[in-house]
């Protein structure tokens, strides 16, 4: 398949947006699977995981490869879950290409405006589909404006809905000037293209006009002839179009109701269109690099995942070609292809090569886990790496008989390699194994594949928040680490500088050692001796981040000196320093959003209060009140029962990591 007849695509949402239900239609509608997949029967194609099936929401990203119009698609269905946020970001970082999917309802939510920002992040151009216009209170027009003042973009409608919720019957191309309508019912059908209703007539004409003017714009001469009073022409109009959108400058949006079989080819139609092939994205490395199937091996591992046959690599080809049996470069370590695979959900087709520009999975690599870049032998280079989210959440982990311990261990780092939001450390004071993630739901996924997979039984603690540490003023320390015990001693003198970051910052270490003072040999072993007394704070034990640690002057022995001595000294002085720089606990802040009816705005209001939280913002949405507000994730321990019981569960939210801020209670320094 040629380059540009190549696109590869995620599908990104909100949680309950339709993502899986979208896919799993586009699956029917190529061909690739003869009957529809339901994801409230546990049926979906895509969520094939058990405990996909089992709760009805999709936790893994999930690869397929579909063809339209002589076009190859590679689709990723993503999570729209909070907890499962990684796999958005890693299957951003190598498509060239999205499809967002608003509820027709619920318009831009929480989810939708931070897997936004990722796709803004890696610059991925992207399609907007307003999805379940059947539903009662879906509002086309109030979506596309939610979208241009939320997410800051201009929305171009391409397509105006015939009918509305239970009346819901097609589409008006607004390119094409036609209506396209599909049989009555939930039965999937054939398109058919008909002369646009009377009623939409003058509609269909304003909103042209608005899409040929900001259209134009991409085009000098398109933009000369039209002020001239030359309309373009329909292959003007899509060429147009597609330049615009993978400049970003406008978001081209369609839509349908993908659970009732309508809008789905036109979708298809508008992917193979405007979305970009993977020769029209530039690739995110170290050096420009071409799409040359003919040049040197350049591909990314953005997903590791096991199974009883050992590691499967998920990768994508950004140059070269891949063949079964290639010996590559992670970096550091040789790799073996042993088997290169085309990924159909949970179904593998074998495949002898892949090139530039084909997401793959590869079997037989032994040292390469996600963000490592795969190299040809003599031609190193390296990809952008993909950034984890900070875990927020941390729970302890016991095996129940000694024996499992090994296995319970084998395990976690197996599903740490899987998953790189999740931690694992090791609480010397209360010698428990922690596991920290993004949430309750992700850890309770975690460790039950621990208990399927791995069979390890193992006890768990009640998930508590993972609070860190700052300080609240600068301060400097000298101190002198020095032993002699008969032979060779120990010597390492160290001046730092603490200083407080802003939120976000983590711990920065800088040297500014000059004229000799420390051979610059040992300046690393400072900066190793100081994050390792940050990984545990003066406070609580927790990691200390937003500081900035200045390596400012100290002094070495000629003989006595070594990267150990100057390890322990920057150790010691980093805790000294801490304890004197006003020490501070930091606890999780989320952004949460609750959709009540109006009878119940005062109690929810009240409630939040009560979890010293603060209301930020307050809208309607069709008859319901939305409320955005701040709360520590440590007050929203077992809100959702709370909220069912104000609201005789008739309200919902959604929370996010937000930020870090200071603890209310003053922090005590541990003796």
């Amino acid at each position: 398949m040629e380059n540009d007849r190549l696109r590869n695509i995620g599908i990104i949402a909100h949680v309950d947006a339709g993502k899986t239900t979208t896919t799993e239609r586009i699956l029917y509608y190529t061909g690739e699977n003869h009957r529809v997949g339901e994801v409230h029967d546990g049926a979906a194609t895509m969520d094939f995981d058990p405990q996909e099936q089992a709760r009805g929401i999709t936790i893994n990203s999930a690869a397929t490869t579909v063809f339209w119009q002589d076009h190859q698609i590679n689709v990723i269905d993503t999570p729209g879950h909070i907890d499962f946020n990684i796999e958005v970001n890693r299957s951003l970082r190598v498509l060239d290409g999205a499809v967002v999917v608003f509820d027709g309802v619920a318009g831009v939510e929480p989810q939708t405006e931070t897997n936004w920002r990722l796709a803004d992040k890696y610059a991925v151009p992207r399609l907007a589909f307003i999805n379940k216009l059947d539903r009662t209170g879906a509002d086309f027009y109030r979506v596309l404006e939610m979208i241009r003042e939320r997410l800051g973009v201009t929305p171009l409608a391409l397509q105006l809905p015939i009918g509305s919720e239970g009346e819901f019957s097609g589409l008006v191309d607004l390119i094409d000037q036609v209506a396209l309508t599909w049989p009555a019912g939930d039965t999937p059908g054939k398109v058919e293209r008909k002369p646009i209703p009377d009623q939409l007539v003058a509609a269909a004409r304003t909103w042209r006009e608005q899409l040929i003017e900001t259209v134009v714009e991409q085009d000098d001469a398109m933009m000369g002839a039209w002020l001239d009073g030359v309309e373009p022409d329909v292959t003007q109009l899509r060429a147009a179009i597609r330049k615009g959108t993978i400049a970003g400058a406008f978001v081209p949006v369609v839509t349908g109701s993908a659970f009732k079989n309508k809008g789905v080819e036109p979708l298809l139609d508008a992917v193979v269109a405007y979305l970009p092939s993977p020769q029209d994205v530039p690739v995110r490395a170290e050096e420009n690099i071409a799409a040359d199937p003919k040049g040197p091996l350049a591909a990314l591992a953005f997903k590791v995942i096991h199974d009883d046959h050992g590691a499967l690599t998920f990768v994508r080809v950004y140059r070269g070609t891949l063949k079964t049996g290639d010996v590559i470069s992670n970096g550091d370590e040789r790799e073996r292809v042993a088997r290169l695979y085309e990924m159909h959900a949970d179904r593998k087709v074998e495949k002898a090569e892949a090139t530039a520009g084909a997401i793959v999975a590869i079997a037989g690599l032994k040292h390469t886990v996600t963000g490592d870049t795969l190299s040809a032998l003599g031609h190193p280079l390296v990809l952008e790496r993909i950034d984890a989210p900070e875990p927020v959440i941390d729970v302890a982990v016991e095996p129940r008989t000694t024996a499992d311990q090994q296995n319970m261990l084998k395990g976690l780092q197996a599903l740490l390699s899987e998953d790189p939001s999740l931690r694992l450390r090791q609480d010397t004071e209360a010698g428990q194994t922690i596991l920290s993630g993004m949430g309750e739901l992700q850890l309770e996924v975690a460790l039950e594949k621990l208990r399927t997979r791995f069979r390890v039984d193992v006890q768990i603690g009640q998930p508590q928040v993972a609070m860190r540490e700052t300080i609240g003023a600068s301060t400097e320390v000298r101190y002198m680490h020095k032993k002699q015990s008969g032979g060779p001693g120990q010597f390492a003198e160290v001046e730092l500088k603490l200083e407080p970051l802003p939120r976000g910052e983590g711990l920065v270490f800088v040297s500014a050692i000059a004229g000799g003072a420390i051979p610059r040999e040992f300046i690393p072993a400072v900066e190793q001796g100081v994050k390792r007394a940050a990984r545990s704070g003066v406070v609580a034990g927790f990691p200390v981040v937003d500081v900035r640690v200045t390596l400012v002057d100290g002094r070495f022995h000629a003989n006595d000196s070594s990267p150990l001595a100057f390890d322990l000294a920057g150790f010691s002085a980093f805790r000294q320093a801490q304890q004197q720089a006003r020490p501070q606990l930091l606890e999780p802040v989320m952004a949460v959003e609750v959709v009540t009816p109006p009878d119940y705005l005062g109690d929810v209001i009240g409630d939040i209060n009560r979890r010293r939280g603060q209301v930020t913002e307050q809208s309607s949405r069709g008859s319901s009140t939305v409320l955005h507000a701040e709360v520590p994730l440590k007050a929203m321990f077992g809100y959702i029962g709370h909220l069912r019981a104000m609201s005789s569960g008739r309200a919902s939210f959604s929370m996010q990591f937000d930020h870090y801020a200071v603890v209310n209670a003053p922090a005590t320094v541990a003796a």
